[in-house]
């Protein structure tokens, strides 16, 4: 099943009435049901000069706080760009959360140009996110902003 980035937005702007919590675990929820190779699914919340994990869904991590520049996620916000990694095992410089870890992708939530958070997807296949599945990402990550990055902004 290929994931359809634009239906979970759809779902997500339909509870746009819900606590921001509510729709951060269900846009987590969907992800990881959309039958794509995601062994891991998260979004971390930018708190200061650090990413916060909010919701996951996968084996339990110990990168429940990771530093702004640090690892796959911190460098995506430090440099402001997505990141999509086929073979983490060729990075010196990654944050191992599971060993057999073979692919990451890291979509920024952003409201605006302010970088709210990440979406963080994680596989056991190597090279699992084609650019298509990096389009559909980034559908859900703007609706992601667009919901609850102006209720986070304010909490800040």
């Amino acid at each position: 099943m290929m994931l359809d980035g634009g239906r979970i937005a759809d779902e997500l702007y339909e509870m746009a009435a819900a606590p921001a919590d509510a729709i951060l675990h269900r846009a987590v929820q969907r992800l990881h049901l959309s039958g794509e190779p995601y062994d891991w699914v998260g979004i971390y919340l930018l708190s200061g000069q650090h990413l916060v994990l909010h919701s996951y869904i996968g084996q339990p991590t110990q990168q429940g706080r990771i530093a702004v520049g640090q690892g796959l996620c911190g460098t995506a916000v430090s440099e402001n760009r997505d990141m999509n990694i086929p073979d983490v095992a060729a990075m010196s410089d990654h944050v191992t959360r599971d060993d057999e870890t073979r692919s990451e992708t890291v979509v920024r939530v952003r409201h605006g140009e302010c970088i709210v958070g990440v979406i963080d997807i994680e596989s056991r296949a190597a090279a699992a996110f084609a650019e298509e599945t990096e389009r559909e990402l980034r559908l859900i990550a703007d609706a992601l902003g667009e919901l609850v990055g102006p209720r986070l902004r304010q909490q800040s």
